[in-house]
């Protein structure tokens, strides 16, 4: 009897959003650690930045063995043009994962509630079953305007099913307050809100069919191919560089050749330099592997196990010129 193929349907899904360094990365890390051992799961991790880090941060510390299985889609919004970028990268995934579960992480500056739409229209209404919407907050954003006038901001809170204020130890009882007053404001009268620190989201979060359906679609426009320079061949100066614009923020990353390492205690004073609204990295360093992560707290270091070559995506409201030649004097 002939072999019946694999028929993939109804798969649990959920979209993980929020702002620029507020923990996306880390809640679907620590998410990632508490799955199920025999469960398959797929993350879709979309970028603002052209070269593309999240896909090498997530690999360096998941396996595909483990039963996770990771795919990018660098360079902006992944819904624009149609969601073309999003449902070629997504289509890919789910024919190699054959997932239980898949978690798609739009980026900070990127538009959830078009993602959304083509998550809920054909062909994807009989594949994907889209369960609870988290949004993390930092409550610490409520006192300034580039926050609570942007569109995408409040897009992001008013779309989820279950905002988290993360970060909880670095503000106060008021601004827990605030937070919980502004999600009245601007979210789902059904929407939950639950408080805590370094991405900590309870697994069970992730269940539960999302409550919230669109009506129309918000058009809008920003026009974004698939990106090549993820891809693309280094040339020989031994780097590729690339920069984006949009949403108010620019933008800048390098692709190194993996021949090139680090001296590591160049490197690190370099990026504990930087001043930017977001960095995210993976080096070949002469001490290792490592991943790094920056927001306007803190800049956090982890061990890879590996990672194909080096890459960093830095995100700021103004480009420095003076990034790059100290970023190749940083090469051992």
């Amino acid at each position: 009897m002939a072999k019946q193929p694999y028929i993939i349907a109804d798969v649990p899904t959920n979209i993980i959003t929020g702002f620029l360094g507020v923990g996306k990365t880390s809640a679907i890390l620590h998410l990632l650690k508490t799955k199920p051992v025999d469960e398959r799961w797929a993350v879709l991790v979309n970028e603002f930045g052209e070269i593309g880090v999240d896909g090498s941060l997530f690999k360096g510390q998941n396996k595909e063995s483990q039963g996770i299985f990771i795919r990018e889609v660098p360079g902006g919004c992944m819904c624009c043009t149609a969601g073309l970028p999003m449902q070629i990268a997504l289509n890919q995934l789910l024919k190699k994962a054959k997932p239980s579960r898949l978690l798609i992480e739009p980026t900070g500056l990127g538009h959830p509630k078009e993602v959304l739409e083509v998550l809920l229209a054909e062909p994807y209404q009989e594949i994907l079953d889209v369960q609870s919407i988290m949004t993390l907050v930092d409550a610490r954003t409520l006192t300034y305007k580039r926050y609570t006038e942007h569109d995408t901001f409040n897009q992001q809170i008013a779309i989820a099913d279950i905002v988290i204020g993360n970060k909880i130890d670095l503000y106060s009882d008021i601004e827990q307050i605030q937070l919980i007053d502004y999600v009245k404001q601007r979210g789902s009268s059904q929407a939950q809100i639950f408080f805590t620190q370094n991405g900590q989201v309870p697994l069970n979060f992730l269940s539960g069919k999302t409550a919230f359906t669109l009506e129309a679609c918000h058009q809008h426009s920003t026009v974004t191919q698939p990106s090549p320079l993820s891809d693309a061949p280094i040339p020989n100066c031994g780097y590729l560089k690339a920069t984006n614009e949009g949403e108010g923020f620019k933008s800048v990353g390098w692709r190194l050749s993996p021949s090139l390492t680090f001296n590591y205690e160049k490197l690190l004073a370099f990026l504990m330099g930087v001043r930017a609204e977001r960095m995210k990295a993976v080096f070949i360093t002469g001490n290792g592997v490592f991943g790094y992560n920056l927001t306007s707290d803190a800049l956090n270091e982890v061990k890879l196990d590996d990672c194909l070559e080096s890459r960093i995506e830095i995100i700021a409201h103004r480009i420095d010129d003076s990034w790059e030649p100290q970023l190749l004097a940083c090469l051992a």
